[in-house]
């Protein structure tokens, strides 16, 4: 508890902290007054989430990647730091200093290689032997491809149709062996049972999953550790692995800094079902998929990512179809970096006027109630050049 206590504080690293092994006491026995050996009762977690997302399993999950994962970079630019302020903002002296966590760097172009990783790490021999098996349209199909390959196992993925060309060239390239099924997902999930059935592999999923949720929580340890004084995260949403794990970490390090996720809202029918669920705090599945070109962003929260997203995200931010091109062309031309457009939509959040007025709102910090230093993961870089040149088309 003191490790997780200075960690909290700043005094030492997050990702370094130390777990507790058990302490046995000594008490008087119940005749003779002699002492013995009594191991302490295991403390029931305190709440329904603690079991599979906690800043310890986090902890952990960061020393176990570590040496395959990299350290992503933090990047900022003071020209889109402008474009977040208005004249007022600026001589109230309440202008907000955005904090670009690259995910882009890591391997395999995008975050989900650190879930992907820590969830093999922790397969036995004989299930490695076995291989891994996941059902995924982009990023996680990649990572988990690639991260099987780290380890030299077998990785079969199904893949819906409608997905990226870029993101089934990564698959082949790690060498995952692909089966193709129609964009639904009963259709998804009743392939990877198949393979299961016929292989022995382990399902590996790519949201809803403990191990995935911890491993994608290392965000947020390296991002405390990079900012340590952020006042606001603000996180791309869909299925709810990245937000869980990285709202379990940074409110695990600083209590009152606010978590944001970020939904497209799709460009035909209302498909922000995070915001929906927050509003009537209860899981709204019945929404229908969005019709994005954040193809990254199409799935709906689970059983394990509701919860944290219920008791954790402050708040939810809707960004439109123009909104996440804008926030694209920004980046690609201000930060001079590759962003798919499911990476983009944090920006698109951030420089929304839902955004402006909840900031105004909401925190306590500045002269009109403002966040000052703001956090934006910028989830993925895995885009399809084609669809690159019609988006920026003039």
């Amino acid at each position: 508890r003191a490790g997780l206590e200075a960690a909290a504080s700043g005094l030492v690293s997050p990702i370094r902290g130390r777990t507790r092994a058990m302490v046995l006491s000594w008490d008087k026995g119940p005749s003779e007054g002699k002492r013995q050996k009594v191991a302490k009762k295991p403390k029931e977690p305190k709440s329904e989430t603690e079991s599979y997302a906690s800043l310890r399993l986090i902890q952990d999950a960061a020393k176990r990647i570590a040496p395959f994962a990299k350290l992503t970079p933090v990047h900022t630019c003071t020209s889109i730091d402008d474009m977040m302020s208005d004249e007022t903002d600026k001589i109230e002296g309440a202008t907000v200093e955005l904090f670009f966590k690259c995910e882009t760097f890591q391997k395999g172009g995008a975050f989900k290689f650190r879930g992907a990783m820590n969830s093999i790490l922790q397969l036995s021999k004989a299930d490695l032997q076995q291989g891994v098996v996941t059902h995924s349209s982009g990023n996680h199909a990649g990572a988990l491809a690639l991260a099987a390959k780290t380890k030299g196992i077998p990785s079969y993925i199904v893949v819906p149709e409608g997905a990226p060309q870029c993101k089934l060239d990564a698959i082949e390239t790690y060498g995952g062996e692909i089966t193709r099924c129609e964009a639904t997902v009963p259709a998804r999930e009743a392939a990877a049972a198949l393979i299961q059935e016929t292989t022995g592999a382990t399902l590996i999923p790519p949201y809803n999953y403990g191990p995935v949720i911890c491993g994608q929580g290392t965000i947020g340890l390296e991002f405390m550790e990079q900012v340590p004084d952020l006042d606001v995260v603000i996180v791309p949403i869909s299925g709810g692995g990245m937000i869980s794990g990285i709202a379990t970490a940074v409110k695990g390090i600083k209590k009152d800094c606010v978590v944001i996720a970020a939904e497209p809202v799709g460009a035909g029918a209302y498909a922000a079902d995070t915001f929906e669920s927050k509003k009537r705090k209860e899981l709204v599945d019945d929404l229908p998929v969005p019709d994005t070109i954040a193809d990254g962003l199409k799935a709906k929260m689970g059983s394990l990512t509701w919860p944290v997203v219920r008791e954790l995200v402050d708040a939810v931010i809707t960004v439109t179809e123009d909104e996440i091109v804008a926030a694209m062309k920004i980046i690609y031309e201000r930060l001079k970096l590759v962003v798919e457009p499911s990476g983009a939509v944090g920006l698109a959040a951030a420089m929304s006027t839902q955004f402006k007025e909840f900031n105004r709102k909401n925190p306590p910090w500045g002269k009109i109630s403002k966040h000052k230093k703001v956090g934006v993961v910028l989830c993925g870089g895995n885009v399809d050049l084609a669809l690159l040149a019609k988006l920026f088309a003039p």
